[in-house]
């Protein structure tokens, strides 16, 4: 077993952002839901700074971001754009400390991770940060930096709980495939190499000093073997994504003590089916894996196919009860 087969996390959770701008109910919804495995939410409805991009980018360390038109692009000075993502920031983490009072156990937070930000985040040339291999180590460090100030942050704010990081990586596949579009959108990026990827992710991946790291994307093709192999404690996916051609991978990772955080509940509003129906799929894979049933709730954590920002704020109370009544079921009947 690896060494990420350490850490045991309870059976469902959140993936990240809320609907709406109300920050008081959005905690009271992701700490209620969860009572085993609560997250600080994100609620990019409020506008720029609020966004995974902005928020993230307001964590940085001795670099600035501001909105442009065509996005965020890093600046000389922190200006209104990096001190209201902060001053988000803070809010969300009050609230977050008021309802989690006396907790105990895991509290995931959530960032983006270094590929997709440098993917996100222009240069004062208006191209990626990806186009320099200067500015996206630069942009590593910083983040790495960022992060365990934050970290840091969580931990005094809420002293019981084991904090838990999610990076989130949606343009990581694309990056590594040489499939991010330069500012004229008439060329790529060229592809980096896979092993510079799997050490910058190592290196931010250990900002959390040991503790759990998920690696989360909503794309197809996860990574599974590198983000394992640069310490990602867990995977977080959208379930639906999955094709055969990721069996191995994810054979191979289970073995390992790696989790899969898998998402198998639709992010915005449709009919849900009953919990069992939403897990069918994960005892699927089991069988054609031959991975024995009873390491079902050891494995996997159920959560939303992706984060819940264009649901309505009914479905995204909804969604998040249901990964938990559907994380029970795969506990109960793991056959």
């Amino acid at each position: 077993m690896s060494e990420n087969s350490q850490f045991r996390f309870p059976g469902a959770t959140g993936v990240g952002s809320l609907p709406g701008a109300d920050t008081r109910e959005a905690a009271k919804t992701a700490t209620g839901s969860f009572e085993d495995f609560p997250f600080l939410p994100e609620l990019p409805a409020r506008g720029p700074g609020a966004d995974m991009i902005g928020r993230t980018a307001g964590m940085l360390v001795e670099l600035y971001a501001r909105v442009e038109p065509s996005g965020w692009r890093i600046g000389d000075r922190p200006g209104r754009d990096t001190r209201r993502a902060r001053s988000w920031l803070r809010e969300d983490l009050d609230a977050l400390e008021e309802f989690t009072q006396g907790h105990e156990g895991d509290l995931k937070v959530q960032a983006v991770g270094p590929w997709t930000l440098a993917a996100a985040l222009e240069l004062k040339n208006g191209e990626a940060a990806l186009s320099d291999p200067g500015a996206c180590r630069d942009l590593a460090a910083s983040l790495a930096e960022g992060l365990r100030q934050h970290l840091d942050e969580v931990r005094r704010r809420v002293p019981g709980a084991r904090v838990v990081l999610q990076l989130d990586e949606p343009s990581l596949t694309a990056v590594l495939r040489g499939q991010v579009r330069t500012a004229s959108g008439y060329r790529t990026h060229r592809a980096v190499d896979r092993q510079i990827v799997e050490a910058t992710l190592r290196d931010v991946v250990g900002a959390h000093g040991g503790g759990p790291v998920v690696v989360h994307s909503c794309a197809p093709d996860v990574p599974f073997a590198l983000l394992r192999r640069a310490g990602a404690a867990a995977v977080s996916f959208d379930f639906a994504l999955l094709t055969e051609r990721d069996d191995e991978a994810i054979g191979e990772a289970v073995e390992g003590g790696t989790r899969l955080f898998a998402g198998v509940v639709p992010g915005t509003d449709t009919p849900l089916s009953d919990p069992a129906g939403s897990v069918m799929g994960v005892r699927t894979l089991w069988r054609r894996l031959g991975l024995r049933p009873g390491l079902l709730a050891e494995a996997v954590t159920v959560t939303p196919a992706c984060g819940l920002a264009g649901a309505s704020p009914a479905y995204a109370r909804q969604v998040l009860a249901h990964c938990v009544r559907a994380a029970r079921s795969l506990a109960d009947n793991p056959e």
